[in-house]
């Protein structure tokens, strides 16, 4: 049996908990109900938050919602959609800038361990772009192309624009396979070929070129070590 947010008992209520417990007391089906506000006729904003997370599995998953997907769920208009979406999305800026604040490559597999999470749900190529200073810490990561399942137009000298922009001493360049398998193509080998060569020419090393797959990633600097001699 589900009730209404005004029939719970006020020390139920997600907002009088947050108030008096902390917002880290709240499960995430409470948190959502507060950005909802309030439900729908016969729904409570508690039984629409839960909808939301169970249509999408979880909180990863309604990160890459659509509002217009969003709107067809019964109860959701197009400000709850929009609340929700903005909300995730400052909570996922957030979550980047602190990684990118403290996090120090030293191996090919900790750019899969900390990047991986861009290309969740991804259903078209990205080509990401790691900026680092001289001791391999991340300066900034920027989004520099978007392709189809089948190919990404790679420009290396928006690439290295961005180099100069952040001064950074190195780069890391990261794309994924939305097909899953993580093999590099030939179009994939000959982008790593010609940024290197370019890299190099401006005093802007390539550390490695990453591909993300489902659940696994190929280095170039690993497994093509010929390209760095």
């Amino acid at each position: 049996m589900s009730y209404l947010i005004k029939d719970l008992p006020i020390s139920e209520k997600p907002r009088e908990k947050a108030k008096k417990y902390g917002f880290s007391s709240l499960s995430e089906v409470e948190l959502l109900a507060i950005l909802l506000r309030t439900g729908a006729k016969n729904i409570s904003a508690l039984d629409l938050a839960r909808t939301l997370l169970l249509e999408y599995q979880d909180l990863e998953g309604l990160l890459h919602a659509r509002v217009n997907a969003l709107k067809k769920i019964s109860g959701m208009g197009e400000v709850k959609a929009i609340t929700i979406l903005a909300a995730l999305e400052l909570g996922k800026r957030l979550q980047e800038k602190k990684q990118n604040q403290k996090i120090q490559i030293k191996e090919s597999k900790e750019v899969f361990k900390y990047f991986a999470h861009l290309f969740f749900h991804s259903e078209q190529e990205k080509f990401y772009v790691l900026f680092l200073d001289a001791k391999n810490y991340v300066l900034n990561q920027k989004l520099l192309f978007v392709g189809t399942a089948n190919q990404s137009l790679i420009h290396p000298r928006v690439i290295f624009f961005f180099s100069f922009l952040y001064y950074s001493s190195s780069i890391i360049c990261i794309h994924n396979h939305p097909s899953g398998r993580v093999s590099p193509s030939f179009a994939d080998e000959e982008a790593t070929k010609r940024i290197k060569k370019i890299g190099d020419l401006m005093g802007i090393s390539l550390v490695d070129h990453v591909i993300i797959g489902q659940d696994d990633y190929y280095s170039f600097l690993e497994n093509r070590k010929d390209l760095w001699e």
